[in-house]
């Protein structure tokens, strides 16, 4: 499966030296420091995220870039962090251990607002901003990649501040149909994808 659609989840991980080539910074606000390597992407997400809030401007609408790219190294400090914090169960639900994580892809971003301090919470999807991109996202290439009612297949809690680029015919594609990509892979593969059982 080329780059641009590739599922990664815990049945299918990075190398800890994948780094995507041509990490650039899209043109959006960013809730990061300049320089930071989460404000990068792989071009053809970028690309498609700089028009996605353009878009969203001129709808008086107010996206924010929470995290884009993120190394493998700086995956596992995250993990080995909230583990320290909290269980091992409910990290599980929203953390990635280090190379399953889509961030290292750069073909993910967070995505918040002001309404919610740009915080990752689910109240985001609440907002204007929030119901925009649920709706919109995929007219750029985007999915929402953990959603509600499909965690037992993605593996994840419910995130609607978690956009994939996944390219726009796809992504088109799976807003049509409800799929996640774990199931495109599978219908379109064969391949059965089996997921740990989520913590309860």
């Amino acid at each position: 499966m080329e780059f641009l659609t590739l599922l990664v989840n815990r049945a299918h991980p990075l190398p800890a030296d994948f780094v995507p080539d041509g990490l650039m910074e899209p043109d959006i606000p960013f809730d990061a420091p300049a320089g930071h390597e989460k404000r990068l992407l792989a071009a053809p997400a970028a690309r498609a995220a700089s028009e996605l809030f353009c878009s969203a401007r001129q709808q008086c609408l107010c996206l924010c870039g929470i995290s884009g790219y993120r190394s493998y190294t700086r995956q596992e400090e995250i993990y080995r962090k909230r583990l320290a914090e909290t269980s091992e169960s409910y990290v599980n639900l929203y953390v990635a251990r280090p190379g399953t994580s889509e961030h290292q892809t750069g073909l993910a971003l967070d995505v918040s607002c002001p309404a919610v301090c740009c915080q990752l919470t689910e109240s985001f999807a609440d907002t204007p901003e929030g119901k925009w991109l649920a709706k919109n996202a995929p007219l750029y290439g985007f999915i929402l990649r953990y959603p509600k009612g499909k965690e037992e297949i993605t593996g994840y809690a419910w995130e609607p501040w978690h956009i994939r680029y996944v390219t726009r015919s796809l992504a088109l594609y799976l807003a049509l149909t409800g799929l996640t990509l774990e199931e495109y892979v599978q219908l379109h593969t064969g391949e059965e994808i089996c997921l740990e059982k989520l913590p309860v």
